[in-house]
């Protein structure tokens, strides 16, 4: 369902109605952060859509895009990678093993320590990774053409401030 009344939406609706219930209580915060959740709920199954015809989860991607973020030779290790993506070693594990399995990464030795192994991005991973990473933004920029250019600075901006000004909740590291 595509919204098209810019004068309202439903989640001005749910804070008419918590204003009538709980007048005491200010629900302004709802039309911020309950638009934040709408908007990324209505995102999700495009995404898990889009990356599915790449041949990979959203959590996948997440992780080879933190590869390639970190530039040549795109290789960084379990501990890296799980504090970037902000998910527990057991949840990374189980990414890096389909992703072995598709051939989209591979395990190497640590050069600094032998003992230990470091992820590292192969060729095909790399280009599956770049297909899916500009076809997520062109379909991210065709619903962010509603907003002018100077329009979408200024939300970054002012998303970027509430971003910094939120404390991380106990036990996530800040994401990378």
């Amino acid at each position: 369902m595509t919204q098209t009344n810019l004068e309202s939406d439903d989640v001005d609706h749910f804070v008419a109605q918590r204003r009538r219930e709980s007048p005491d209580i200010d629900a302004e915060p709802m039309l911020i952060f309950g638009r934040i959740n709408r908007i990324a709920a209505r995102m999700a199954p495009h995404m898990e859509g889009l990356f599915a015809g790449h041949g990979l989860e959203r959590g996948e991607f997440d992780v080879l895009a933190t590869l390639q973020r970190s530039g040549p030779p795109y290789t960084l290790s379990p501990t890296e990678l799980y504090t970037s993506l902000m998910i527990s070693s057991g949840g990374l594990t189980h990414r890096l093993k389909q992703l072995e399995k598709a051939g989209l990464i591979r395990r190497v030795p640590s050069p600094a320590d032998g003992r230990s192994i470091l992820v590292q991005m192969t060729e095909q991973g790399y280009a599956r990774t770049r297909q899916a990473f500009a076809e997520d933004m062109g379909l991210e920029m065709k619903w962010l053409q509603t907003l002018q250019p100077d329009e979408r600075k200024a939300l970054a901006a002012l998303l970027r401030r509430l971003y910094a000004a939120m404390p991380v909740y106990p036990g996530n590291a800040p994401p990378g």
